[in-house]
């Protein structure tokens, strides 16, 4: 894939275009004690070209993250007694939906099993293309049906351990498994598939097939995937297909970290430090 090609032809900023020109991106994502994962995914997106980006959270942790987020829109949603999300909520979040591009879910959300079920009947009835990491994937684990009943399409970002928790099967670091078990998913579940790790592997239903280049250990950090996952979904967003998204965010994502690394080394790089390289990293691909 051309990705520098595919940064001119998608990334393009019309004179004429306005906030709901680049995207209108939902993230629900965050829980008490994760408040950090709905940050850092909604700022991916934000730092990806996004228009509006609206995080929705648990009303038990709605001030923290309030308090903290100037750029980003925050919705409270109704909790659980653990401060996560509520199936109360889930009214609330289809109308809002309706109003939205582009669904970012999972990261943070926990593993309460009251959320869990919200996860999965959002996944099911909502018609938004969906971009599932973290909690979101573990809500699947046992229900991989759910993908089948999903109304749009969806890319799903497991790293290797997400991967066969949800998959099953073995996984191992050669170049010739993690592409295959990846295709076999993507063509089996009909979802883009995205294998994180050393040369992430992005798998379309159809077959194609992509290696990235970019990356280094030194993102091998917590909240690396969650900015991953809001980039994915801005980049949706702004006319890709889920494929391209994909393709286009973890090389980006990969390409911001190794500008990090540059500055800051592999040993102190954190999650934050690659939404901080995400403007070099989309300007030196020729974006505006």
């Amino acid at each position: 894939m051309d990705i520098k090609k595919l940064v001119r032809e998608k990334l393009r900023r019309p004179a004429t275009g306005h906030k709901g020109t680049f995207g209108r991106i939902f993230v629900l994502a965050g829980s008490r004690g994760m408040t950090g994962a709905a940050h850092l995914a909604g700022m991916g997106a934000l730092r990806s070209g996004a228009g509006l980006v609206t995080i929705g959270v648990p009303d038990a942790v709605y001030l923290i993250i309030a308090k903290r987020e100037s750029e980003l829109m925050v919705r409270p949603l109704p909790s659980t007694v653990k401060g996560t999300l509520s199936l109360k909520g889930f009214s609330e979040i289809k109308r809002f939906c309706f109003t939205q591009n582009v669904l970012a879910i999972g990261p943070g959300l926990s593993q309460h099993v009251t959320t869990q079920q919200l996860i999965r009947k959002i996944l099911q009835e909502t018609e938004l293309p969906a971009v599932i990491d973290a909690d979101g994937l573990n809500a699947l684990k046992g229900h991989l049906k759910v993908l089948k009943a999903c109304r749009a399409r969806a890319v799903l970002t497991p790293h290797p351990g997400e991967f066969t928790r949800v998959f099953g099967g073995a996984l191992d670091d050669s170049g010739v498994l993690r592409p295959r078990r990846a295709l076999e998913a993507a063509r089996e579940h009909g979802a883009v598939l995205v294998l994180k790790g050393h040369r992430t592997v992005v798998a379309s239903p159809e077959g194609k097939v992509y290696v990235n280049s970019t990356g280094n250990p030194g993102m091998a950090t917590a909240g690396s995937g969650d900015v991953l996952t809001g980039m994915i979904a801005a980049l949706a967003g702004q006319g890709c297909s889920l494929f391209e998204a994909a393709c286009l965010g973890v090389h980006v994502h990969g390409l911001a970290g190794d500008l990090a690394v540059k500055k800051i080394g592999q040993v102190s790089l954190t999650a934050g430090d690659i939404v901080s390289f995400l403007p070099d990293a989309f300007q030196s691909l020729g974006a505006a």
